[in-house]
Parts: C-alpha cells; sequence; structure tokens
C-alpha cells in the first residue's frame, strides 16, 4: 500500500529522487516550510516520499492514472 501523501504528487515510476524532493517541497503550503519549528517533520516527510518511491520503483509498479 502506498502512502496517499506520495500519490498525491503525481510522479512517474522513473523519477529520479531529486524529482520527487522537488515535488515534495512544492506538495507543502508556503507557510508550512517557513515555520522553523517544522523543520524536522519536512525532513521527515520527505524522508518518507523517498522512501515510498524507492519502494514503488523496487516493486516495479506500473503509472496508473
Amino acid at each position: 500500500m502506498t502512502d496517499p501523501a506520495y500519490q498525491r504528487l503525481g510522479l512517474p515510476v522513473t523519477a529520479s529522487p531529486y524529482a520527487v524532493l522537488r515535488a515534495a517541497v512544492r506538495a507543502l503550503h508556503p507557510d508550512t516550510r517557513a515555520v522553523r519549528g517544522f523543520r524536522e517533520a519536512r525532513k521527515r516527510f520527505y524522508r518518507l516520499m523517498l522512501c515510498a518511491h524507492a519502494a514503488r520503483q523496487a516493486a516495479g509498479e506500473t503509472p496508473t492514472g
């Protein structure tokens, strides 16, 4: 089961990790990105998106939608 937040990024399986990070950053509201206290949470979110993408690539899933 893929993380719903990762699915909302709408990335193809062939996307690079850098593209995943860019999409994850754009997915967050600017106010959320600006709060210094959320730094660890943002880093955790980015790591989760990268892990979900790596798992999807390892499983060889085909793009849906």
